[in-house]
């Protein structure tokens, strides 16, 4: 199959996101990275599920997101778990900050993948779940396979 414009190489997802927050909004960010770094992605060398992003005066980071080194690497020794700059537009950034200000909600990267031959990272503004929201969550999603299940045999012939 030939890719297109808008195909997107999946490179890491933090799956655990979705069922411990609530999500309000998604945003596409750019990652600066360094040579290595990005070879390693490539390689689907990446872990986000620790990982954050924070607002600071110049501009939006993400912290935790975990690079493997690249095993052959020749230039500089690069931490696996640096602080990475995130590339949005200066709006984008401004609306991030102030919702991230309110109590309970935080900047959580859902997934890091290629598009176009450019790393970026989806973040989601998000609210923390209670555990009694998590189960609710979890009877409706086995309640919605029920119907489906009966509703397919019904409808089976």
């Amino acid at each position: 199959m030939k890719k297109g414009k808008t195909d997107r190489e999946t490179v890491a997802t933090n799956r655990k996101a979705r069922h411990d927050f609530e999500i309000l909004e998604t945003f596409e960010a750019g990652i600066v990275l360094e040579g290595p770094e990005v070879k390693s992605l490539r390689l689907k060398q990446a872990h986000i599920n620790q990982s954050f992003a924070r607002a600071e005066p110049d501009g939006l980071y993400i912290y935790g997101m975990h690079i493997q080194p690249y095993a052959f690497n020749t230039v500089k020794e690069l931490d696996p778990l640096r602080t990475r700059k995130l590339l949005l537009n200066r709006g984008e950034i401004k609306k991030l900050s102030r919702a991230a200000a309110v109590k309970g909600t935080a900047i959580v990267p859902l997934e890091i993948y290629f598009k176009n031959g450019w790393a970026k990272a989806l973040l989601a503004l998000a609210r923390g779940k209670h555990t009694r929201d998590k189960h609710e969550a979890i009877k409706k999603r086995e309640l919605d396979r029920e119907i489906r299940k009966e509703f397919k045999e019904k409808f089976k012939g």
